[in-house]
């Protein structure tokens, strides 16, 4: 599996903003497709945005126009940019990577993995 690193959450009031970064932290990654997902209490885990490493972008309607997501493929690594942020908007968010990597047999392997999780707190 890919690890995944997350950082970037806090405490924000309506209207901010913030950016959370989630790296992959396994080397030899390919094709994949890096996303983000949050999780409020009581809630099931729901999609916000996805990035392809070919450059495809999906976005869920509810976050598209105030959240960006973006990635440096060098770096393995992807943001989610959240402007003016709602108090709805809090929850648990988990980075996501979908895709292949090279073991260290220099065979090609399929790797599901989330991050731990951040908590990203809007106040009103």
């Amino acid at each position: 599996q890919v690890p995944l690193v997350e950082s970037g959450g806090g405490l924000v009031q309506a209207g901010g903003s913030l950016r959370l970064s989630c790296a992959a932290s396994r080397g030899s990654v390919t094709v994949n497709t890096m996303g983000w997902y949050r999780q409020a209490p009581g809630n099931q885990r729901e999609f916000l945005a996805t990035l392809r490493s070919d450059g495809e972008i999906n976005y869920a309607g509810s976050v598209k126009g105030r959240f960006t997501i973006s990635r440096d493929n060098d770096k393995d690594t992807v943001y989610l940019q959240m402007n003016n942020l709602k108090p709805e908007d809090t929850a648990v968010y988990y980075c996501n990577f979908l895709g292949y990597y090279y073991g260290p047999d220099g065979y090609r392997k399929l790797s599901d993995s989330w991050g731990q999780g951040i908590q990203v707190t809007v106040s009103s």
